[in-house]
């Protein structure tokens, strides 16, 4: 697969592009026209199908179909690539390039629904309100969470959003709206709503509880540009601060157990959206802590979740403990009944893994039968396996004091289950990687020419007026991701804080953000550092501006003396700024 530039030149020819803006006529093999760019009345603009780019002898410019359209309607690099994506119905999101505009509709419609499911559950009374106080919750903490309701209405949020000005089809691509036998319904109805917000503040999506009885119980917003399950946690937006504070993240199943914990001052948590807990989230979680605590139901499917859990943070590289509620209760009952206190004692008194692990083993099992010891003595040693042998001398004698069987015995099956363990695939592997290879990637000099120019914007926000001036260098998918989110936190803020701008980010691009911001390429000043960048990418453009010429050279026929001459003086003339750039770099 080729990357998105070179696709749209490939299937866009650059007569036909050029022939919408200037009136052409064959000479030759080539087209000429009157140059759209300086006053002429003799036409010196010359267009080439064959090498597919165009030249003016006139007043010197030259360049492809993407640099003609740049210029001749004065947009930067992605907008000419959007308008003949657009011209040749090409998907620039297939490609990895994020339509911006098209994420902040979504956000302004996010942030407006929320508003409507708010003054929804405060307008009269309804089930929603009466559902929240009943569950304890205080007007504060609702306002805090920004908590709705949806009305058991099939077109209330249609009609409001419409009379906002949104569009059916938009709203049904956010997610708000559903779409079935030829008419748009709402897609909450009868359900608290819980907005979800992520760490820049933005309404990304929902989830909504429905009220008595009805399934799903839990309907959380579909994936679209601004939400992604995997890559967000509810409440971490309010609660990132305190778990860095405390070292230490609680994560819980659901809405109400994070909303109940937080109003109860347990405020170091966050809670998964209707998931397990993924690799991305882990990374984000990494960035305040080392640390997390699983608390979910004690029920068959909360276990298997904390089993999941438990293997998704240690490939993450996390400490992880699992907290036991006694009596069944879940985080949001107990801490309503025994308080702030008697919860934290539950989180500094909860298990390691491994002995959540075992104990998980022992509850499959009848330890008063020769069988169930034998099973148990299995499931340990696949335990025990998978960890250090200094970790595993510690568990050994717990697990044959417990069963009776010599340790010996117990050794033999760990380095059984060892040697089996390394003839099998992984249960939990990293994400793949973006197939990079296959996306013709930018040269190495220009990715790092874009990732300079990331670098001296997270060191130093204030340069994004100068850097903004040459954002057309951010060709690599990736980069124009990261660019466009630390830009718009920017204009936000007129700061940047990098925990934010990660949290923005899918967990490759914040891998790549961070790795940039920590690059000790950044420890002399960003207004020189800039300085080369600037140098670096008008180079670049003269020596595109050159190899165009060349390619005009190599059309030009036996009797294009006069042509001949003007091109090879012009090429001298860019080697020589060249090398000026080159020499004023070593000043």
């Amino acid at each position: 697969m080729v990357n998105a530039a070179e696709e749209i030149k490939s299937r866009c020819n650059i007569v036909d592009v050029v022939g919408r803006y200037v009136r052409l006529k064959r000479s030759g093999s080539n087209y000429m026209g009157l140059c759209p760019f300086h006053s002429e009345k003799t036409p010196s603009f010359s267009v080439s199908e064959k090498g597919q780019f165009f030249h003016c002898f006139g007043c010197g410019e030259s360049g492809d179909v993407i640099s003609f359209i740049e210029k001749i309607e004065n947009v930067d690099f992605m907008t000419a690539l959007r308008k003949l994506a657009d011209m040749y119905g090409i998907n620039l999101d297939d490609y990895g390039f994020t339509n911006e505009s098209r994420k902040n509709r979504l956000y302004g419609m996010n942030r407006d629904a929320a508003v409507f499911f708010l003054h929804s559950l405060a307008d009269r009374p309804n089930p929603g309100r009466d559902y929240i106080m009943g569950r304890g919750l205080s007007l504060k903490t609702i306002g805090r969470f920004g908590i709705g309701f949806a009305p058991d209405s099939w077109n209330a949020l249609l009609n409001y959003m419409k009379s906002k000005g949104y569009e059916e089809k938009d709203l049904a691509e956010g997610g708000l709206v559903s779409y079935s036998k030829g008419r748009y319904y709402d897609k909450f109805r009868n359900r608290v709503i819980f907005p979800i917000i992520n760490t820049r503040g933005k309404v990304i999506g929902f989830g909504g509880r429905i009220i008595g009885q009805g399934e799903p119980k839990y309907l959380n917003s579909p994936e679209s540009a601004v939400f992604s399950k995997r890559n967000n946690l509810f409440g971490l937006n309010l609660t990132r601060d305190s778990i860095k504070e405390r070292d230490c993240a609680i994560i819980v199943e659901g809405y109400m157990d994070m909303v109940s914990l937080f109003q109860n001052g347990v405020t170091n948590t966050a809670a998964t959206l209707g998931t397990a807990l993924t690799p991305d989230q882990c990374a984000m979680l990494s960035r305040y802590t080392k640390n997390i605590v699983l608390s979910y139901d004690a029920d068959s499917a909360g276990r298997k979740a904390a089993l999941r859990g438990i293997e998704v943070i240690r490939q993450a590289g996390l400490s992880v403990r699992v907290l036991h509620v006694p009596d069944g209760k879940d985080p949001d009952e107990f801490v309503k009944k025994h308080g702030r206190e008697a919860f934290e004692e539950l989180v500094e008194n909860a298990l390691p893994y491994v002995d959540y692990k075992l104990a998980h083993e022992r509850s499959m099992v009848d330890l008063d039968t020769q069988n169930g010891k034998l099973g148990y003595i299995k499931g340990a040693a696949r335990i025990l396996s998978s960890i250090s042998p200094a970790e595993a001398e510690i568990y050994i004698k717990k697990v044959t004091d417990e069963t009776g069987m010599q340790e010996g015995a117990l050794r033999a099956e760990i380095r059984r289950a060892s040697d089996a363990g390394k003839q099998r695939e992984p249960v939990f592997r990293e994400p793949a990687d973006r197939e990079q290879d296959e996306l013709s990637p930018v040269s190495e000099e220009d990715l790092r020419l874009q990732k300079t120019m990331i670098g001296i914007l997270a060191k130093a926000p204030s340069t994004l007026p100068e850097v903004s001036k040459y954002e057309s260098i951010f060709t690599d998918p990736a980069c124009f991701r990261i660019y466009n989110t630390i830009k718009e936190l920017i204009k936000d803020n007129n700061a940047l804080d990098a925990d934010t701008a990660a949290d923005s980010m899918d967990a490759e691009d914040a891998r790549v953000f961070l790795e940039i911001t920590g690059s000790t390429a950044l420890d002399c000043e960003p207004d020189l550092l800039l300085r080369d960048c600037i140098r670096g990418i008008r180079e670049k453009e003269l020596r595109r501006k050159n190899e165009f010429l060349h390619k005009e050279l190599m059309l030009m026929s036996e009797n294009d003396d006069d042509r001949i001459t003007e091109i090879m003086g012009q090429m001298k003339k860019i080697d020589a700024e060249i090398q000026h750039l080159r020499n004023s770099a070593g000043e």
